[in-house]
C-alpha cells in the first residue's frame, strides 16, 4: 500500500486547562502535540493507512517530544528534520465548547517554517498515495516553496491532494496575504476540506452552496465543510448535502477536524474512483469522518484524543438509527 504524507508544523500545543476563558485568563495549560498536518498523519495512522510526516522541528527537548510521538504512532519520520538554529514552534491555546479557539503562536520563525524545497523526500512524494497541506506551512518562506514543490511532484505522480486552508490569523500578518496564499494553493487539491468558522473568510460568502461553487470552479472535486455539533456539508458539483453530527460529552474540540480529514480521507483512498462516487458512498464516508471527529472531543489534547478505525466502526455500530 502506497504511503499516506502530510507535510507542514509540527508543534507543541499548551491547551488551557478550564474551557471558555481567554488565553490570559487561562488558570494553566497542558502539553500535548499537535500541528494540523501532524494531527492528520496521526488520524491516518490509526485509520490503518502508512503514514509518513514532512517537517522540521528544533533540536531542543519539544523537537524530541514530538519526533518521539510520532515514532510511537507508527508515523514515518524519515523526513522529519532537526533544525539546529530554530526552536521548535509552541502554541498557547484557549478553547471553547463551541469549537472556536483562540491561538498564541511563538514562531518566531519556528523551525517548521524553515523547511526548505532541497529538504524534500522526492523519491516518497512520487510514489504516495496522498499529500495532506494546510495553509500555515505558507505563511512563511522557504517552508511555503517547499509545500507547493512537495505537492506538485505528488500530484504529477498521481497522488490524491488533501488541503485544510486551516486559518490562522496570528500566523499571518495580512490577511488578505494569507486568503491570496489559499486561493493560490487551491487549484491543486483534490479534496478541501474547510471549518465553519474560517468559511466566510475563505469564500468571501456565508451561504454554503455560493461558496463551495467558487472552491469547485478552482480546481477542487470534493469540498467538506465541518459544522461542528451540527455535522458536514459534502459537495462535489453534483451532489450535496448535510450529515448530521454525533451528540458527544465534549471534553475538547481540538483535533475533531484534522480526525474528521483522516478518517475521510482513509475512505476515498479504498474507494474505485474519486469522481464517481455514489451519493450513498459519499453521504456514509462524511457519516464516518463525523464519528471519527465526535470521538475525537472525547479527550483533550488533539493527538492523544483521536480515534482508531475499530474505535470509529463500534461507534457507528451502537449508533445504527443516528445520521
Amino acid at each position: 500500500m502506497k504511503p499516506f504524507i502530510a507535510i507542514g508544523e509540527l508543534l507543541v500545543d499548551f491547551v488551557s486547562t478550564g474551557p471558555d476563558v481567554a488565553i490570559q485568563d487561562a488558570p494553566g495549560f497542558v502539553k500535548t502535540p499537535g500541528g494540523a498536518p501532524a494531527n492528520v498523519a496521526v488520524a491516518a495512522a490509526r485509520m490503518g493507512l502508512p503514514a509518513a510526516f514532512i517537517g522540521k522541528v528544533g533540536d531542543d527537548p519539544f523537537g524530541a517530544f514530538l519526533r518521539a510521538t510520532l515514532d510511537n504512532e507508527g508515523v514515518s519520520t524519515h523526513a522529519l528534520l532537526t533544525d539546529a538554529d530554530a526552536r521548535t514552534t509552541l502554541a498557547f491555546i484557549a478553547t471553547r465548547r463551541d469549537g472556536r479557539k483562540e491561538i498564541a503562536f511563538y514562531r518566531n520563525p519556528g523551525a517548521d517554517a524553515r523547511l526548505a524545497p532541497e529538504d524534500l523526500p522526492v523519491e516518497a512524494l512520487q510514489s504516495c498515495a496522498c499529500i495532506h497541506f494546510g495553509s500555515v506551512s505558507l505563511s512563511r518562506e522557504p517552508a511555503r516553496s517547499a509545500t507547493l514543490e512537495a505537492v506538485r511532484i505528488a500530484k504529477d505522480s498521481g497522488a490524491l491532494i488533501s488541503f485544510d486552508p486551516n486559518w490562522r490569523p496570528p500566523v499571518w500578518g495580512d490577511p488578505d496575504a494569507g486568503r491570496s496564499a489559499i486561493w493560490d494553493a487551491m487549484p491543486l487539491a483534490d479534496v478541501v476540506k474547510l471549518a465553519e468558522e474560517e468559511w466566510e473568510f475563505v469564500t468571501g460568502t456565508s451561504d454554503l452552496e455560493a461558496g463551495a461553487r467558487k472552491v469547485l470552479a478552482a480546481g477542487p472535486r470534493l469540498l467538506f465543510v465541518t459544522l461542528g455539533e451540527q455535522g458536514a456539508w459534502y459537495d462535489n458539483g453534483r451532489q450535496r448535502g448535510t450529515l448530521p453530527g454525533f451528540s458527544v460529552e465534549v471534553a475538547d474540540t481540538l483535533g475533531a477536524g484534522d480526525a474528521f480529514v483522516g478518517a475521510v480521507v482513509s475512505e476515498l483512498l479504498a474507494a474505485p474512483s474519486l469522481d464517481r462516487l455514489p451519493e450513498t458512498e459519499l453521504r456514509r464516508i462524511t457519516r464516518f469522518g463525523n464519528a471519527a471527529g465526535a470521538l475525537s472531543c472525547l479527550k483533550p489534547g488533539a493527538i492523544p484524543a483521536l480515534p482508531f478505525c475499530a474505535e470509529v466502526e463500534a461507534f457507528l455500530a451502537s449508533h445504527p438509527t443516528d445520521p
